[in-house]
């Protein structure tokens, strides 16, 4: 193999929901931090919040949020990020609450319409990040 001079640094912060399967919550990697997709899972009790897609996007948002402070970095730092909607019907909700979190800051974006999402949830953003 390669000569590896970047080491991997795994991030987690009990102020977002715990990984639910074999990954990390982020990882960086230099001055870039890649953090796994975000469901509205309330991190106190790991389960995922009741209520519409508003309030769905305003928990993912938050758990955002918790994983870009413990790594030291804001929203102003996001470079790219992906949205996964089960319903693009719900595009426009969501895009207010994200829209919301940036400033005059617009990272890259992609949104992707899914068939399902993990324990039925109405979407999923993950991010990467430059620190």
């Amino acid at each position: 193999m390669g000569n590896k001079t970047l080491k991997l640094e795994i991030i987690s912060t009990d102020k977002a929901p715990a990984a639910i399967g074999p990954y990390s919550q982020a990882v960086k990697c230099g001055n870039m931090l890649f953090c796994s997709g975000q469901i509205p899972l309330d991190p106190a009790t790991g389960e995922l919040v009741a209520g519409d897609i508003t309030v769905q996007s305003e928990r993912v948002m938050n758990n955002i949020a918790a994983m870009l402070s413990v790594a030291g970095a804001g929203f102003d730092d996001v470079v790219k990020t992906t949205i996964f909607l089960v319903d693009m019907a719900d595009f426009a909700a969501v895009n207010e609450v994200y829209g919301s979190r940036f400033s005059d800051h617009k990272p890259a974006r992609s949104t992707v319409a899914v068939k399902s999402l993990p324990r039925n949830a109405l979407l999923e953003i993950e991010i990467v990040v430059s620190l």
